[in-house]
């Protein structure tokens, strides 16, 4: 490549913001004054001679010089070699100082290699890869690019140098590590600044710089100590402080201020979670069963989706409904155990749809086991959860009257018509909504059997669904009866299905059915016949035993008078044979057994008790003591005639006549507190007393009568 020029050789190149002819050229030269430069122009010498004049490619200006540079300068662009990861200190460096070392590394080994194959000097060389590199024509990768702007051949001098010594480090450069942490914002009143700063962002991430300055302002004052507990104060940074300091800090704890403002958004994208938590060891161990909007419309509108999936083979079915039910439940359980078996666990939210009675009552007579999530805990069923995210985005993307998965892909589907056009337009027009509900659900059980079942999954380690349920060789449960599922699956009345036989039959919806085998007055659970609205199957209370059929006449098309002449005979043959027991006992029971049997059970309880004397206290009224004195002489005269009447008796008749008076209990207690007093006197008493006294003391009675004599005191001895 030459570097002195001619006039005619500058116009042949044709260069930018230059003339083309010689003669423009030589105006140029004549106006900027080229010939007063004698470093830079100089007489033409050698056998052309003539007087004329050569310039130095450095007087042309610098787009022109780096288009002539392109065109005489093959630059080449070295491979990237990482010197710096074996040196030590290569470990401590942040991954910006490490690129920015990367990058002045390889800008040193392409100006080497620049000088190397332009022939040109050292310092020539430089100053044309300089003016290559900052003008951009010279190919380099964006990173090193973006790690450094612009260049000098004295950066260039000094990087070749370090890099010949072996100090790779130096060449590296994070200026914001060097910063960090020496920020007055950072360091003021010991960190205290910072810390409000950021409460004040958990407390309302919407809050601007402004608002945290005049919050800082106020707790602060307007000037605030460097350090903490440092003497020498500052005045309170400008507002454009805060809001550098603020845009780094929401880098620096975005996490934790994502954990303050947005737990779910925290759990769903920051918390770490466990992949293959969830594992089976056998097929139809456990089934995982969720709702979710489809992100379809309908020609009947948005509806909604359940997906079983089973986690040992990772098969699914898909059934679409207009809202999540317990129907619904259950009729997907029912496809899924006509097509898989029974499971042996089924897993869940606790939706309503999945805790209403119906629900349980149907898992629990299937005898399965019905485990429920914790609330607000997707993670714990993530197997479903993970399967519905990939319907909605492999099966539901590709179907007609697709409205997006979040408003703002809706908003986007809405944005390809103009608004004008979309004006008072509705969804099914704007979405191009071209399907049926039956359609969509052809489409969905189409891609969970045909598609989903034979596609490689990562959670089986590459087999498809259809492979790990085929190679399963173990024992599958079966329901044989699809008629005996039908039954169970049916709907049942009201909450629970439980419904009181009254005399006018088994009340639903206003209709009466009429059953003969089951009496008034009892709990049954209905279930209705999807095939026969007219009829109930009708079970005992806890669903275990089948007591028959409910008809309903008007509805099932019979004759009223016939088939409540039918329900009372079957009334009839179920007591009569409940009467022939009874009949048969009756017969042998006369009619003064009960009268007997009452006495004979009172005696026997009246023999066992003894009424305790109660405290008494004398009751009197003015007319109670006219009466007693009315009655006093009478009963004084006729009381001492009877005595006159025993005493003669006593002296007439010898004392061997005296007929024993029975001795009470009262009486034995007495007899004691009688020799009892005479021992404490000092009387002695004959060893027939005191071997008398002993025993009795010892018993059962004495004790009682004590306790009694304490409480009543004579009136206890009455």
């Amino acid at each position: 490549m030459k570097l002195w020029l001619t006039a005619r050789e500058i116009a042949d190149e044709k260069l930018p913001e230059l003339p083309a002819s010689t003669r423009g050229i030589a105006k140029l030269a004549d106006r900027n004054g080229w010939r007063d430069r004698p470093a830079q122009a100089r007489r033409r010498v050698g056998a052309e001679g003539g007087g004329g004049w050569e310039y130095h490619i450095d007087l042309l200006p610098a787009w022109a010089r780096l288009a002539y540079f392109r065109r005489h300068v093959a630059i080449d662009q070295p491979p990237l070699q990482q010197e710096a990861a074996s040196e030590p200190e290569a470990e401590q460096l942040s991954s910006a100082a490490q690129s920015a070392r990367d990058a002045r590394l390889t800008i040193a080994k392409m100006a080497d290699r620049h000088h190397k194959g332009s022939g040109l000097s050292v310092m020539a060389a430089d100053r044309l890869f300089c003016d290559l590199f900052n003008g951009g024509s010279m190919p380099v990768a964006p990173w090193v690019k973006a790690a450094v702007g612009s260049i000098s051949p004295r950066t260039i001098a000094r990087w070749r140098a370090a890099t010949r010594r072996g100090a790779l480090s130096s060449l590296a450069v994070d200026r914001s590590a060097a910063r960090k942490g020496t920020g007055i914002l950072e360091r003021a009143e010991g960190g205290a600044v910072r810390s409000v700063a950021l409460a004040m962002l958990a407390k309302n991430p919407l809050l601007t710089a402004k608002h945290i300055r005049a919050l800082v302002s106020d707790r602060f004052g307007n000037q605030l100590a460097r350090d903490a507990g440092a003497e020498t104060r500052v005045p309170l940074p400008p507002l454009r402080t805060f809001q550098h300091a603020l845009q780094g800090w929401k880098h620096e704890y975005r996490h934790e201020l994502t954990y303050l403002t947005d737990p779910d958004g925290f759990k769903n994208k920051v918390r770490f979670v466990a992949t293959g938590a969830t594992r089976a060891d056998r097929l139809n161990e456990e089934w995982q069963v969720d709702a979710s909007p489809a992100d379809v419309m309908t020609s009947d509108g948005r509806q909604s989706i359940y997906l079983c999936i089973d986690v040992y083979s990772r098969r699914v079915s898909v059934l679409v409904t207009a809202t999540p039910r317990a129907e619904a439940v259950g009729l997907l359980i029912r496809n899924c155990i006509l097509a898989w078996g029974v499971p042996e666990r089924i897993k869940s939210d606790n939706g309503s749809d999945f805790v209403a009675h119906w629900t349980a009552r149907l898992i629990a007579s299937l005898g399965i086991e019905h485990e429920k999530a914790a609330p607000f805990s997707p993670e714990q069923k993530g197997v479903v959860e993970r399967a519905i995210g990939t319907f909605q985005r492999d099966c539901a993307r590709t179907l007609p009257g697709f409205i997006g998965h979040s408003v703002a892909d809706r908003q986007r589907i809405r944005a390809k018509t103009a608004f004008a056009k979309r004006l008072g337009t509705g969804d099914e027009a704007l979405f191009g909504v071209d399907l049926t509900v039956a359609e969509l659900q052809a489409h969905v059980t189409a891609w969970a059997e045909t598609i989903y079942a034979h596609a490689p999954h990562d959670g089986l380690k590459g087999a498809t669904p259809f492979q790990r349920a085929a190679e399963y060789v173990g024992t599958v449960r079966r329901i044989e009866d699809a008629a005996a599922l039908a039954v169970l699956l049916a709907r049942v009345p009201g909450k629970d299905g439980i419904r009181r036989v009254t005399r006018s039959g088994i009340r639903i919806d206003g209709t009466h059915y009429l059953i003969g085998s089951v009496m008034p007055g009892e709990d049954v659970l209905c279930r209705m016949d999807p095939a026969d609205l007219g009829r109930l199957h009708v079970f005992a209370a806890d669903g275990e035993t089948f007591l028959g059929h409910a008809i309903a006449p008007e509805l099932a098309g019979l004759d009223p008078a016939e088939t409540i002449s039918r329900v009372r005979a079957a009334q009839k043959a179920l007591m009569s044979g409940r009467l022939a027991d009874i009949r048969r006992e009756a017969k042998k029971i006369g009619p003064r057994d009960v009268a007997a049997a009452q006495r004979r059970q009172a005696a026997g309880h009246s023999a066992s008790l003894v009424a305790f004397p109660r405290p008494s206290e004398a009751h009197e009224t003015p007319a109670i003591a006219a009466a007693a004195q009315a009655a006093a002489p009478i009963a004084a005269v006729a009381l001492a005639g009877r005595a006159a009447e025993l005493h003669a008796e006593l002296q007439a008749e010898p004392t061997t006549n005296i007929i024993a008076m029975p001795e009470t209990r009262e009486r034995r207690f007495a007899r004691a507190l009688d020799l009892l007093a005479r021992m404490k006197r000092g009387e002695p008493l004959t060893n027939d007393e005191a071997l008398w006294l002993g025993g009795y003391q010892a018993g059962p009675e004495y004790r009682a009568m004590a306790t009694i004599y304490e409480d009543f005191g004579e009136a206890a001895l009455r």
